[in-house]
């Protein structure tokens, strides 16, 4: 199954502050990558000192997830991860537009065979990650091996979206948009390979509060029903960068999954994820509102 990028937008006047911002972005993707790490850990260390309310939001998701940690401890991995989100706009880029043969030869990935031996049974495997920085450069890495199909949220800018969108079909075998969830649901039952992260706050109908680091926190039950309307296996997928190194995994498949309890298993998942971020949390996209919406009403970030 293949996707069609959108018609390309056109070039009128009010499209031209995105098609300068585009071209440039296609530009540094292809720029040395040590020069890039190198840059994205600049940019990271501005970001940090002019992006206000992401700093404040980052600063309060570690005061909230990471409390065993003290104070000094908690600015370190924020300056940290400031510095990852960085190099990870450089990552995104050379994913997208670039070229991944330089960091190809340094990858590890473990667990291909649970993989093979799930197709081979014929079942359709939703891949569960997080949102961290090197998600669309280790999405590239494993399509090497599989044909990968992905989900995402739509870019509200026609220009942006025709350009990632044609970016990632450069690897993955297919995109869906968050409302194409039949086109999804036909992938998964025809025995593909879907990847997507739950992780995020989508303000839709179809979700719970179950527990991420201990805090209620607002997530689609999509796992859940993708799994109870398809019969695919659900497989925690983690991927980071180990200094010059990427570092893939595939977990063994959440088993029993789904089963009659949608929190419990939203729960499952959050924890699958939480493990993940332990593990390399200076790469996790702790920027991101998380706990926005709590179930009295309140925000953490009021």
């Amino acid at each position: 199954m293949t996707a069609t990028p959108p018609p390309r937008p056109s070039f009128a006047p009010r499209h031209w502050p995105a098609w300068l911002g585009v071209g440039l972005y296609m530009t540094m993707a292809h720029l040395p990558w040590p020069l890039q790490r190198a840059l994205g850990a600049v940019f990271g260390r501005l970001a940090l000192w002019l992006a206000i309310s992401r700093r404040r939001a980052a600063r309060t998701n570690l005061r909230l997830c990471l409390p065993e940690l003290g104070e000094a401890e908690r600015e370190a991995l924020l300056r940290a991860n400031f510095r990852d989100v960085g190099i990870g706009l450089f990552e995104f880029a050379r994913a997208w537009w670039g070229g991944v043969a330089p960091l190809r030869a340094s990858a590890s990935i473990e667990g291909l065979e649970i993989l093979e031996r799930l197709r081979n049974q014929g079942r359709g495997v939703l891949l569960v990650s997080g949102h961290f920085m090197t998600l669309e450069l280790c999405g590239r890495l494993l399509c090497d091996h599989i044909a990968l199909a992905g989900m995402y949220r739509r870019y509200k800018d026609p220009v942006m979206e025709w350009a990632v969108l044609r970016g990632r079909l450069r690897y993955a075998c297919a995109m869906f948009g968050n409302r194409d969830t039949r086109a999804a649901l036909r992938h998964l039952k025809g025995g593909g390979v879907l990847w997507y992260a739950p992780d995020q706050d989508m303000l839709g109908k179809d979700t719970v509060f179950a527990p991420f680091f201990g805090i209620p926190a607002a997530t689609i039950t999509a796992t859940h029903q993708f799994a109870r309307m398809t019969g695919c296996a659900v497989v925690p997928f983690f991927h980071r960068r180990e200094g010059g190194r990427y570092i893939l995994r595939v977990g063994q498949p959440l088993d029993p999954f789904p089963t009659d309890d949608a929190v419990a298993d939203t729960t499952r998942v959050n924890a699958a994820i939480e493990a993940m971020v332990r593990e390399a949390p200076s790469q996790y996209l702790w920027l991101h509102r998380r706990f926005k919406r709590q179930p009295d009403g309140a925000s953490r970030y009021d």
